[in-house]
């Protein structure tokens, strides 16, 4: 796995988060290609790498009491991916209000830099009663850490 980069695209200083991993045969399916669903779950790892890099382990977040559940997914798929390719997701806050975050995904071929598919999730954030937080009030240091992360679309 690599550091976090600067994507020098249009997202300013903003950071970007690489998550590189390699396809496994369980993922794929009677066409030898990953099953679309897989995508779904790389995002997830994606995301939570993200918060690791950040200094907020999902582990340490869940600790104080959030959650983070996932509102909306889309994902577009523009190539195949297949059993062994090893594929770079690029991760990135395009929209925080302290209460919604969503988050955009680039995966991409790493050997070739191919686009195989792009997409976004929408996450709240909910106590133990299942409430929403509201992190700048409640929990600025996170908020901070995830208003710093923020990129233009």
């Amino acid at each position: 796995m690599r550091e976090i980069i600067i994507d020098d695209r249009d997202s300013g200083d903003a950071p970007e988060s690489l998550y590189t991993r390699r396809a496994n045969y369980y993922e794929t399916d009677k066409m030898g290609i990953i099953h679309h669903s897989n995508y779904i779950r790389w995002f997830e790892e994606a995301r939570l790498h993200y918060m690791e890099e950040m200094g907020w382990p999902f582990t340490k977040v869940e600790a104080m009491g959030i959650m983070i559940p996932v509102l909306s997914v889309d994902c577009q798929y523009k190539s195949m991916v297949r059993y062994d390719d090893i594929v770079d997701i690029y991760t990135k806050i395009i929209k925080f209000t302290g209460v919604k975050m969503t988050i955009a995904y680039r995966v991409l071929d790493s050997e070739t830099g191919e686009l195989r598919c792009t997409g976004k999730t929408t996450h709240c954030f909910l106590n133990g009663d299942y409430k929403p937080v509201r992190l700048k009030r409640e929990y600025p240091e996170l908020y901070e850490t995830f208003m710093s992360h923020v990129a233009v679309e």
